[in-house]
């Protein structure tokens, strides 16, 4: 048994990164918009919506609206974006074509 575990939690974390909702995947397998359930929180969803199928992923998006779920993402600002269950948008409101650049970043 090794004292000290050097390296083992990059190891754990990319094996995290390819488990998403429910199964091991390669690409993006889910994607969630949270947001509080305002104007711009729903500009975003459906800005995501719209590059999703300009992008011909066959994914739903979800609308997260639930603040105790939101909070277990660690986000204190919204709407937020969440791919594969690891946060990368928090804040500002994307639009269609912004989405689907960073889908297509995180895609490959």
């Amino acid at each position: 048994m090794a004292l000290f575990s050097f390296g083992k939690k990059k190891e754990e974390e990319k094996k995290a990164a390819a488990y998403c909702c429910g199964e091991t995947v390669d690409g993006i397998c889910c994607v969630q918009v949270l947001g509080a359930g305002c104007k711009t929180c729903h500009e975003q969803y459906e800005a995501v919506k719209a590059a999703v199928k300009n992008l011909g992923l066959a994914i739903e998006v979800e609308y997260i609206t639930d603040l105790q779920k939101i909070m277990e993402y660690g986000v204190m600002s919204m709407p937020a974006i969440v791919v594969n269950q690891q946060v990368v948008s928090v804040g500002k409101v994307l639009k269609t074509a912004e989405v689907e650049k960073l889908l297509r970043r995180l895609e490959g």
